[in-house]
């Protein structure tokens, strides 16, 4: 043993100590272990298998509070033998080596046992070690089994994880056997959830329903207490009418057929009229809205006002962030959260402006925040994202329209240069599909030399090039541009003569524009008003030859090829302005009635 020396505690001068190091502690643990090899021991641990295991009480009161508490508080302390129930004799083996060694080997053979075991002997770093290989093994078919032995073993963290794995995959999870197992409660809770995530709440209910014929007998009387969590007001109509009022088990169900009347009444709903506020006509917060930024249209007046649009509920309604107006520059949407608005002009039309502003609608109070200014000054420019960059191309200076580009570096926070356009375009649009940038139409000169271009060029940010691609089937100004399925897709527009309503789309893989279906409205300077939500494609406002501003939108179903009016108007009619798609956040609450 190492000497010590210490200064007498009287003295006025006793600030030093020398702290002892028992420099065999290590050789004590090996001792013990050799005791526990030769049978010297004073305790036999044996488990319902009939399993013995050797050990000495006092190193095992030392380690665990469990040992501590029965080997000095109860009759055990005074016996040699003693039964260990309900614990698997290979988990106890692995716990009692780690309390002599300090070591243990978590495996996915093991984890399911060694994890009740530390939980019950209250080895908090064995059961948090355990967590965190369940945490790092998350997948679809196991994150059910994880979920209930989190929160059997009262494992908080992992309980909070896996929970939140379900949420994010809830669509393939049901699918799974696994899911049918699942207690009542266990059900309730995780359909009640704001934060799942279901393309459609017809995933909900027919889980719901499946869950419950997996067990008729003992679960038929529990159906009303999960319906209470579906939302089945947010499902189609037609939905409705075929499967929820069809269904014997809804059928027969007098509570259940409450809710399934509720749904029909919020369908008969009028747009304006308030809408019943409970948790089932309350879109759960992984749902998508569209969110509008920017300028009023030209009878208005020119303004701030920023509205959303909700598809589970058919409603617009205002957003109270507060910006300068927003008019001919780009909308886009980086990492999901944050909106950046690119080229801000303030109230007139004619100058071209530098600034950026961004929103994280993930926050607690959202509001615009201005960030690094682009290099060029624009106006009527194209904006596009890919991965961590925002591109702005295009667009006119104060002198002209211009053929420069730039892009902003989310990371570092700054602009740069890109190799510049093949063609000037003002009032260009940009299309982002496959990690390229399609430059589409806009317009070349000014003033009585106006070329209206229905041309399209690539870029390829590996490579800092631009290369034409085929033109489109008419030349095309301040269109809308959207990607859906691999397929861009350019909508109205101006020709010089003309306010288009037709469209048209491109395959890269066939190198050929093709014609769609007109929509219902010319749309002139819709510019960035299109984005795609649920496999659909969205065109919002603009103005036509005979309406200076609209307040309409409608969307597009590739899979029937037709276009559909948006039953729900704008509060306001909107030319010049960015729309994006959003994931919904807290903040995004409907009105109560």
């Amino acid at each position: 043993m190492q000497n010590t020396k210490q200064i007498p505690e009287h003295s006025k001068f006793a600030t030093l100590k020398y702290e002892c190091k028992n420099s065999s502690y290590a050789e004590i643990l090996k001792v013990l272990k050799s005791l526990r090899k030769d049978e010297e021991f004073d305790i036999k641990l044996k488990t319902d298998d009939g399993r013995v295991i050797f050990a000495h009480k006092v190193v095992l009161s030392s380690a665990s509070p469990y040992f501590h508490t029965m080997f000095n508080n109860f009759s055990e302390k005074n016996q040699d033998f003693v039964v260990i129930r309900n614990i698997d004799s290979t988990a106890l083996k692995l716990i009692i080596d780690f309390i002599y060694s300090g070591k243990i080997m978590v495996t996915e053979k093991n984890v399911q046992v060694l994890l009740p075991a530390a939980n019950f002997f209250q080895l908090i770093e064995v059961k948090e070690t355990c967590c965190d290989f369940l945490e790092a093994q998350l997948r679809i078919t196991n994150c059910i089994g994880t979920y209930v032995l989190a929160d059997l073993h009262s494992c908080k963290k992992l309980l909070t994880i896996s929970e939140s794995y379900i949420q994010q995959h809830f669509s393939d999870v049901v699918d799974a056997d696994q899911f049918l197992s699942l207690s009542p409660e266990h059900v309730a809770n995780l359909i009640s959830s704001d934060e799942l995530i279901v393309l459609s709440e017809n995933i909900v209910f027919e889980c719901v329903i499946r869950w419950v014929k997996h067990d008729l007998v003992s679960r038929k009387s529990i159906l009303p207490h999960l319906m209470e969590y579906v939302r089945l007001p947010l499902t189609s109509l037609n939905y409705i009418m075929k499967n929820a009022v069809e269904e014997p088990l809804l059928k027969n169900c007098p509570n259940c057929k409450n809710y399934v009347n509720e749904a029909l009444y919020f369908h008969s709903l009028k747009p304006d009229d308030p809408i019943p506020q409970n948790i089932r006509t309350k879109p759960r917060l992984g749902d998508k809205v569209i969110f509008v930024v920017g300028a009023l249209g030209f009878i208005q007046g020119y303004g701030v006002s920023t509205e959303w649009y909700d598809p589970k509920i058919n409603r617009w309604q205002y957003f109270t962030s507060i910006m300068a107006p927003h008019f001919l520059g780009g909308l886009a949407v980086v990492k999901d959260n944050f909106v950046v608005a690119v080229g801000r002009i303030g109230y007139s039309l004619d100058l071209p402006c530098q600034s950026v502003n961004v929103l994280d609608v993930s926050s607690e109070s959202p509001h615009w925040k201005p960030t690094t200014n682009m290099l060029v000054k624009r106006r009527n420019l194209g904006v596009g994202v890919i991965n961590d960059y925002i591109y702005a191309v295009g667009g006119s200076d104060e002198n002209s329209c211009v053929n420069s580009a730039e892009a902003f570096d989310c990371r570092t926070q700054t602009w740069r240069m890109i190799s510049s356009m093949c063609t000037r375009r003002d009032s260009v649009v940009l299309g982002v599909l496959n990690n390229l940038l399609y430059a589409v139409g806009g317009c070349n000169g000014r003033d009585n030399s106006i070329q209206y271009l229905k041309s399209v060029e690539c870029y390829y940010p590996s490579i800092d090039t631009w290369k034409p691609v085929a033109e489109m089937c008419v030349p095309r100004i301040a269109a809308g541009v959207g990607v859906l399925d691999g397929i861009l897709y350019v909508v109205g527009g101006y020709d010089g003569t003309n306010t288009h309503k037709s469209a048209e789309a491109y395959q890269p893989s066939t190198g050929v524009w093709t014609t769609i279906p007109d929509m219902h409205f010319c749309r002139y300077y819709p510019v960035a008003g299109v984005t795609v939500l649920n496999g659909l494609l969205y065109v919002v406002g603009g103005c036509d030859k005979n309406t200076p501003s609209l307040d309409s939108a409608e969307f597009y179903n590739p899979n029937t090829n037709t276009w559909t009016m948006v039953t729900a108007r704008l509060n306001k009619s909107r030319t010049f302005f960015g729309v994006v798609a959003i994931d919904r956040s807290r903040y995004f609450k409907t009105k109560r009635s």
